[in-house]
């Protein structure tokens, strides 16, 4: 509820100082940002043990400190892309689950196969994302149990897509564990916009606002922001509730 002080009639306040320096951060930050994507051409050339990972070094490193301290058993990625990021991931539960292949296990999916990568944690999947066979392949490959099971979201990027990944797999994360929705940056920074399509932020505040398994979740905006520079606002969804 808004004091008295707060509803005060904005000819009544003192100039917001703090919100124009907040403007000009902001614009700092995103020119800086822009430029940050340009020369690195969005991250094409990171990798991983000679392998392209193609990904924002900043939020990789978010992945690997939250992989770590969630030690899933079951990671789940949707959008093999090059394979540079199942890959990496493989690498990271060799070192946290040494000589134990029943944990750290990774399935992947993607529409076409553009890689020769393999690795013995990682399980590669050809089909939409969204498809309900396979959901239902990705159900049968977890097999019994409840495993530590996390999620990330990286392949088609349009909203209504992304909405649809939101609701199929938020039900497959563990409580405590993340789904993370990756680049919804397209709908920060206008350099990545085509036709006015629109992308995963978007989506993420549909699936807050008209899903039913959105009590289950918040967003973890200190996971989000680690590093300031980010391509997934708003992305870091963990499951608090069964």
């Amino acid at each position: 509820m808004a004091s008295h002080r707060d509803a005060r009639p904005p000819t009544h306040r003192k100039p917001a100082r703090k919100g124009l320096s907040g403007w000009l951060d902001e614009f700092a930050r995103r020119r800086m940002f822009q430029r940050l994507i340009k020369h690195t051409n969005n991250f094409d050339n990171v990798s991983w043990m000679g392998v392209g990972v193609w990904q924002n070094v900043f939020d990789l490193w978010t992945i690997q400190e939250t992989i770590a301290e969630i030690r899933p058993e079951v990671l789940i990625e949707t959008g093999t892309n090059r394979g540079g990021s199942a890959h990496f991931y493989g690498h990271l539960f060799d070192t946290l689950y040494p000589g134990d292949t029943t944990r750290g296990r990774i399935w992947t999916v993607d529409i076409e196969k553009q890689h020769e990568i393999t690795h013995p944690r990682v399980t590669y999947a050809l089909g939409s994302s969204t498809a309900p066979e396979t959901i239902d392949e990705l159900k049968r490959w977890i097999g019994p149990g409840e495993p530590r099971v996390m999620v990330i979201l990286d392949s088609d990027h349009n909203r209504p897509h992304v909405r649809a990944e939101l609701e199929a797999y938020a039900p497959l994360v563990s409580v405590g564990s993340y789904l993370l929705c990756q680049d919804g940056v397209i709908d920060d920074l206008a350099m990545f916009r085509r036709n006015g399509e629109e992308g995963p932020r978007l989506a993420i505040e549909d699936f807050f606002r008209t899903s039913a398994w959105s009590s289950r979740f918040v967003i973890d905006e200190a996971r989000c922001g680690r590093f300031v520079f980010t391509h997934h606002p708003k992305g870091w969804m963990k499951r608090i509730e069964k």
